[in-house]
């Protein structure tokens, strides 16, 4: 039976973003693990993982399995009881599925915390699917004047790529999010419906 890793990252607890999770979620027929990264922030990184990935590249070792063969010190093993079950979790999946709003161009500071937790040297994830459903206050699709200052779809598509390998991704959005609150936005509350009906849809 195949396996979800559902990951929430919004401040929000009504979200446009957790609305569509919640969506995807629902149909899911297999296993789910959820974590809500905003709710319970994972802890940010200290200098004893930064020795734990010098040991991984000292030592060559690239599999998960013998990442705790490095894992020393006591500061080391802290960390590590940190990490361990975070990425237990994450190799577990055979899909991730990550409610990502955008925040200041980027993602939450809760999803690149558990991102640095759980990311080492030559990590591989190839086999699994990453699905990730955004919620941005205005519009950044390709073609339109604010699609250069996507720094959230962009640095998700890149890193799950780059660094773990998979090109088994699906971005789903709900745009203009902010017509809901912002006068200057008001004349595109149509539009964002439909881009949250077009997203509900979709996801």
């Amino acid at each position: 039976m195949t396996h979800l890793l559902h990951l929430d990252s919004s401040a929000r607890r009504t979200s446009f973003s957790r609305e569509l999770t919640a969506r995807y979620a629902a149909t899911w027929a297999g296993t789910r693990t959820y974590r809500d990264l905003a709710a319970d922030p994972v802890p940010v990184i200290g200098e004893a993982w930064t020795e734990i990935c010098d040991a991984l590249l000292t030592a060559g070792i690239t599999d998960p399995a013998h990442y705790a063969d490095v894992v020393e010190t006591p500061d080391q093993k802290s960390a590590w009881a940190v990490v361990e079950p975070l990425l237990a979790e994450l190799l577990e999946a055979d899909v991730v599925l990550i409610g990502a709003p955008m925040y200041n161009f980027s993602i939450p500071a809760a999803l690149k915390t558990w991102i640095d937790q759980v990311t080492f040297p030559r990590m591989s994830l190839r086999g699994r699917a990453f699905v990730v459903a955004g919620a941005r206050g205005g519009t950044y699709a390709p073609g339109t004047p604010r699609a250069p200052f996507d720094h959230h779809e962009a640095y998700l598509r890149d890193f799950i790529a780059g660094h773990y390998d998979v090109d088994d991704v699906r971005f789903v959005h709900a745009e203009l999010t902010n017509a809901l609150v912002d006068p200057h936005l008001a004349a595109r509350e149509a539009d964002r419906v439909a881009s949250r009906d077009r997203a509900l849809e979709s996801i």
